[in-house]
């Protein structure tokens, strides 16, 4: 962990991090110049495969192996892309989207490139109206400087992403709900099979993907599979940010390898439990996941719904916290000196907590 240097995260200091002028002066879209023209789309599925990424979103489904399940005889594919983050307090992909755009589009591009997809839905939140606003103006740039568009690097490839702003429907971050959504539908799970990777968006064969997935795959492409397998632990690899709220000393969103333990998270990260006092409960990860005592709290992250569960998942999306004396969370929210966000003060949540606890 000492060692270990921010990746998704890299540019958030630097001044400007949201520009395209900023994001190609620190190697952005070296990647996918890379994978464009050096690459053809097997080959970098073949790679993302490689890293055994897992996808950030929630389910921990392996990356590579989604792009993988898409017919052979399609004719046509779609993009869509889940930035809703609907979870109660979550802020990750907020963050990512608002201050390195451009590290997302790139992720955006290859993703497209490998899956054969010329047009992306980008699904985001509708309270997001400022990384909305910095999207629409980061995907103006990169069309403007040749990133986007047709003919992309002279690869013959093409590719056009449009912003879709959802309507704060929570149901909307599962992913037939999100294409219904977008279809201009009411917002509700389809029965499955068909999967969407069979028949999504408008009836075409789609790839659903989490914002901080996406942003994992320049760095696969540029450095390799083993380097990106070096960060974690096995079967979980790779960063991941990590975010801490409830009643903590410092609420934070840190990035660090899969592995870490909540106890750290709250300990080191987040300053511990205000006021000295000791915790109750967790919510690792969402308003879906059950609460977590203090006794689980040094069991590793990990990615893996099969090898872990619950209360040891706490690379899953963050949530906020029950308490009854003050209790800490795997949460995210703003960073110092922004508002926090309508979820982390009052949205409530959902299902039973552990004996004793409260809903705050």
């Amino acid at each position: 962990m000492a060692n270990f240097e921010p990746v998704l995260s890299r540019n958030w200091h630097v001044p400007g991090s949201h520009t395209l002028k900023v994001y190609e002066s620190r190697g952005g879209y070296k990647a996918a110049r890379k994978a464009l023209t050096q690459m053809d789309p097997d080959k970098v599925i073949g790679i993302v495969k490689d890293s055994e990424l897992r996808g950030r979103g929630g389910a921990g489904f392996p990356c590579g192996m989604k792009w993988g399940f898409l017919p052979k005889d399609r004719k046509q594919t779609f993009m869509c892309v889940n930035a809703d983050e609907s979870e109660p307090a979550t802020f990750n992909n907020r963050l990512l989207m608002e201050k390195d755009p451009h590290q997302f589009i790139e992720g955006m591009l290859i993703a497209c490139f490998a899956t054969k997809a010329s047009t992306a839905f980008l699904y985001v939140r509708f309270e997001y109206i400022n990384a909305y606003r910095i999207l629409e103006a980061a995907i103006a740039e990169a069309r403007a400087a040749g990133h986007l568009g047709r003919n992309i690097y002279e690869s013959g490839f093409d590719l056009e992403i449009w912003v879709h702003r959802g309507a704060g429907a929570y149901i909307c971050g599962e992913e037939t709900g999100l294409i219904e959504s977008l279809e201009g539908k009411r917002g509700w799970p389809r029965i499955k099979p068909p999967f969407p990777a069979v028949e999504g968006a408008f009836r075409k064969p789609t790839v659903v993907n989490n914002v901080e997935t996406l942003c994992c795959v320049p760095h696969i492409v540029e450095r390799g599979a083993e380097w990106f397998k070096s960060i974690g632990v096995p079967k979980s690899y790779g960063p991941k940010l990590y975010c801490v709220s409830g009643h903590v000393n410092k609420q934070v969103c840190v990035e660090l390898p899969l592995g870490v333990t909540c106890r750290e998270l709250i300990d080191v990260h987040a300053g511990g439990v205000w006021k000295g006092r000791k915790a109750k409960a967790a919510v690792p990860g969402g308003s879906a996941w059950a609460c977590s005592r203090p006794k689980s709290w040094t069991r590793r992250s990990t990615s893996n719904r099969s090898a872990s569960r619950a209360a040891s998942d706490w690379a899953r999306r963050p949530s906020r916290s029950w308490t009854t004396t003050p209790a800490s969370s795997t949460t995210s929210t703003t960073p110092a000196g922004s508002s926090p966000t309508r979820a982390a003060a009052s949205a409530p949540l959902a299902g039973r907590g552990p004996a004793g606890c409260t809903r705050r």
